[in-house]
């Protein structure tokens, strides 16, 4: 038996209690689990969702300087998926690969290595999912040809091509983000604009789906993907029983913001321009036009707009609808409160204008994000 299969069933009871346990076989079924397997009668609802279908092959692509949990974490919610279908009779439903542009173990950001199943031209395509780790390795794997060839050639013959955090830098270098919307981790988002202008970054989004192109935000969103990944393939119920296994949260969608756009206000780099911004943050509901905020900035409206996208990489316009829209967002974690009384406390005039730019920033309505977010 591979040490895969001997970890596999040795946390079989942690999982079937709602622990997390040890990585399952990703190959082969258990000899046990066609004895395991209910009568129809008494199956599971996600039962019936992909029951013995081949396994999707996942292939997660590292490159030197890679974060562990950009790796390891969307990796073992698969493998969780694997131990979890076994305990109900049901085959393995993830094939998992590591996979590099040379087979040595690949160096992670906490000291540990992580020794690829091979490299990128040995992959055996086709291929159901290809995701690229993220890390502080990403601007060398920028510069590696041979790994942006090999992105750009599979991404035609994968189901689902995606990112972990900072894994969006070598996609967009290979110019498969072009035209899409895509998200990364907050502190870099503006880079990845800036470098790639024909990308439109959404930094407000813990993950992101434009057409068959799935990109996820900073390290733990790796997970909330692999779990909404999951969800498509196994559906809602399926999912939600990974989650509670491995004791992570199952209610953060795509549209749930990444951080708050208060905090974002400490990263000008001008004081000056910061002090507006802590203003605007404590004078929500009123008057925030650039006129009001180049008056309180003691310049010309021309001149602050100017200063506060250099200290930003925003206009002045933009992070006003962003703190409002952050605002607004906490407010609706509250089912008690009414949409007009949150637009007129964070300064939108009406719940129309409100429900308008909200899904513009979010992805969803206000309802849409109060059925998902609120603490009733």
């Amino acid at each position: 038996m591979s040490p895969t299969n001997r970890a596999a069933r040795s946390s079989a009871k942690l999982v079937a209690n709602g622990e997390s346990g040890g990585p399952p076989s990703v190959s082969g079924e258990p000899a046990e689990a066609a004895s395991k397997r209910p009568a129809s009668g008494d199956r599971p609802r996600y039962w019936r969702q992909g029951l013995d279908v081949e396994a999707r092959r996942i292939a997660m692509v590292v490159y030197p300087g890679i974060t562990a949990l950009d790796t390891v974490g969307p990796l073992e919610v698969f493998a969780t998926a694997n131990l979890i279908a076994s305990l109900i009779g049901r085959k393995p439903l993830y094939d998992l690969q590591v996979i590099a542009s040379h087979d040595r173990p690949v160096a992670t950001s906490v000291g540990m290595s992580v020794n690829p199943s091979c490299k990128l031209e040995e992959l055996v395509l086709p291929l159901d999912t290809l995701l690229v780790s993220g890390g502080l390795g990403q601007e060398e794997a920028c510069k590696d040809a041979h790994l942006l060839q090999f992105l750009r050639s599979v991404s035609r013959r994968v189901r689902r091509l995606g990112s972990i955090c900072t894994g969006a830098f070598p996609l967009a270098e290979a110019g498969l983000l072009d035209g899409k919307r895509a998200t990364t981790h907050w502190a870099l988002a503006r880079d990845l604009e800036k470098r790639y202008p024909k990308v439109t970054v959404q930094v407000d989004r813990i993950f992101i789906r434009d057409g068959n192109v799935y990109t996820s935000a900073g390290v733990t969103a790796g997970i909330d993907l692999a779990l909404a990944l999951i969800e498509e393939d196994q559906g809602r119920a399926f999912a939600l029983r990974c989650a509670r296994s491995m004791v992570v949260p199952f209610k953060r969608a795509g549209g749930q913001a990444q951080f708050s756009l208060q905090l974002q206000a400490q990263f000008a780099s001008t004081p000056a321009v910061q002090r507006v911004q802590e203003w605007a943050a404590e004078n929500i509901s009123g008057d925030l036009s650039v006129t009001t905020l180049a008056a309180r900035a003691g310049t010309s409206e021309r001149n602050f707009a100017r200063l506060f996208r250099e200290a930003t990489g925003m206009t002045p316009a933009e992070f006003v609808e962003r703190l409002r829209v952050d605002a607004a967002r906490r407010l609706l974690e509250n089912p008690a409160q009414r949409l007009e009384s949150i637009a007129t406390e964070c300064g939108f005039g009406s719940a129309d204008t409100l429900r308008r730019v909200f899904q513009k920033r979010v992805g969803v309505t206000p309802s849409q994000y109060r059925d998902r977010f609120s603490t009733a």
